[in-house]
């Protein structure tokens, strides 16, 4: 409830971002960051595609661990499709909605082995056509996996772009649009984790660490004095 209240108050109080504004932010955000990695482990497309699909409703934290005894075992399509749903089962149990999910990996792994010679799609609709993925979770494989300017937005990057002017948006697509819009090209490939970071450690959904954020200056939070930004202080000459 406190998430959805502060999205609706950023999308009816945040100013936009000017240019020079959202330069700056990526600037500062590169400069901490120069490298930033999905926090899920994985060491190639499937089994990011997979460990993608296993953390809907989840932590990183708990697919690391399931795909972590999973993937020595299975990380490829047929190692995985001969599991079977059971089989899979007792890897990734401790992960919410495992029921639902072993099926829909199960299912994705015979179709990218019928149709797909085993291999990751590299675009949206071939993607968005295997069972269990979405547009956020294509985002995310096009994104991480293959370096595509996409924009997979989650709660955190929702959060950060209404409540900072970043991309003030109704809904998640009004969000993804305006920030592929308005991120300057040099910043738009990594910006993706830049954004997921910033808004689990820093930009946090009750009480944002406004005190300790490198772009509170930039950012056009309407609380963020409250919460402990820096007020400018203007000396006269």
């Amino acid at each position: 409830m406190a998430e959805k209240t502060v999205q609706k108050q950023a999308v009816k109080l945040t100013k936009n971002m000017t240019k020079k504004q959202i330069q700056t932010f990526f600037e500062r955000l590169r400069e901490q960051r120069p490298h930033p990695e999905t926090e899920l482990n994985y060491s190639n497309p499937f089994e990011l595609l997979v460990a993608v699909t296993l953390s809907a409703q989840a932590t990183d934290v708990s697919v690391n661990k399931a795909t972590d005894k999973l993937f020595p075992v299975a990380n490829t399509p047929e190692q995985i499709y001969a599991l079977g749903v059971e089989g899979l089962k007792q890897y990734i149990k401790t992960i919410g909605l495992y029921n639902s999910k072993a099926e829909n990996v199960i299912k994705a792994c015979q179709i990218l082995i019928e149709k797909h010679n085993s291999q990751v799609p590299e675009n949206r609709a071939d993607l968005e056509a295997l069972p269990g993925v979405g547009r956020k979770t294509a985002n995310v494989v096009l994104n991480t996996a293959f370096g595509q300017p996409t924009m997979a937005v989650d709660t955190h990057i929702f959060r950060v772009g209404n409540r900072t002017g970043l991309a003030v948006g109704k809904n998640v697509l009004e969000v993804e649009h305006r920030l592929v819009k308005v991120i300057p090209k040099e910043f738009i490939i990594d910006s993706h984790h830049w954004l997921i970071l910033h808004g689990r450690y820093t930009c946090i959904a009750r009480k944002p660490k406004c005190a300790e954020c490198i772009v509170s200056d930039v950012c056009n939070s309407v609380d963020k004095y409250e919460f402990g930004a820096v007020r400018e202080i203007k000396v006269e000459l």
